[in-house]
């Protein structure tokens, strides 16, 4: 099993993606870590031998966080962020990641990248170098395949809406969506909404202790 620690600043997107992360063949969560100071506790008392990293957590950088845990700890990273500017993929190439996903992504796409890290680990352990095909294969082990169009024609965001709610453990809310891949809560609802209308989601209600309820979403089932 690949022992795996989400260091995330936004509690729910980190409960989430742990909770995906324990569904995937191969993985444990081990834990969740939501400041550079807890992820550098949990590393050193869990040993993970992989983190979903974000870059921006409150008291430090992730990638600098990174850099520092790999001076004394053999851990892996995949970065997670919405950050697209060539500093930043750069510095996270340095700092030693092994592969960046660049929010919103679905999770689909994470599930390959996880099942292709899977797949590298168990190449590095076994295969053996003769020659420069098997460095460059070893190196492109780590990444996976692009990704297919998706099906049933749902644009690339809006297919991303629905493999979040899909992939959770419980009903999503606008607010959930747009905290986990990373749009405004607006374009969240918005496809939340048309996802109900196709038939696609089906919507429910979350009573609090006050206020009104909150419209939350689950897939319909056969969807």
């Amino acid at each position: 099993m690949i022992r795996t620690l989400v260091v995330d600043d936004d509690y729910r997107v980190a409960r989430i993606h742990a909770a995906h992360i324990g569904r995937v063949q191969g993985y444990e969560c081990v834990g969740e870590a939501h400041t550079a100071a807890e992820a550098r506790d949990a590393v050193a008392r869990l040993e993970p031998d992989l983190l979903l990293l974000d870059v921006y957590l409150p008291d430090e950088d992730g990638i600098a966080l990174l850099r520092s845990l790999r001076e004394t700890h053999d851990v892996d990273a995949i970065i997670i962020t919405a950050a697209r500017d060539v500093a930043t993929v750069r510095a996270a190439m340095r700092g030693g990641a092994v592969y960046y996903l660049v929010k919103p992504f679905g999770f689909d796409q994470l599930t390959a990248q996880l099942a292709a890290y899977r797949r590298w680990r168990t190449e590095a352990e076994s295969r053996l170098i003769s020659g420069q095909n098997d460095v460059d294969a070893l190196f492109a082990a780590r990444h996976a395949p692009t990704p297919a169009p998706t099906s049933r024609g749902l644009p690339p965001t809006m297919q991303k809406v629905l493999d979040a709610v899909r992939s959770a453990e419980r009903p999503l809310g606008a607010q959930d969506v747009s905290e986990l891949i990373g749009i405004s809560r607006p374009t969240a609802q918005r496809y939340l909404s048309e996802l109900e209308r196709k038939g696609r989601l089906e919507l429910t209600l979350e009573y609090g202790t006050t206020g009104r309820p909150v419209n939350t979403y689950v897939v319909r089932p056969g969807a």
